[in-house]
């Protein structure tokens, strides 16, 4: 069995920040060629607990997208 490090080694990270983190979006592309858009990594390990993968997507990273300005900034 592995040994893992303890939490007062310090080579032990944990996070360095408590705010949520989220800059992208996911796109889950099928082997049938179609994708779903997902907007957080937490929507993407749900839909693989709730479904699974039956035909290994791919997970793609993309931008999220610019909010749109109302006005003069």
């Amino acid at each position: 069995m592995t040994k893992l490090i303890d939490k007062d080694d310090p080579l032990w990270f944990g996070q360095t920040c408590n705010k949520p983190y989220d800059r992208h979006h996911y796109q889950i592309c099928f082997s049938n060629g179609s994708s779903k858009i997902v907007e957080s990594w937490d929507e993407v390990q749900e839909f693989w607990w709730q479904y699974g993968w039956p035909d290994k997507p791919v997970i793609k990273v993309i931008d999220k997208p610019k909010k749109k300005s109302k006005g003069f900034a």
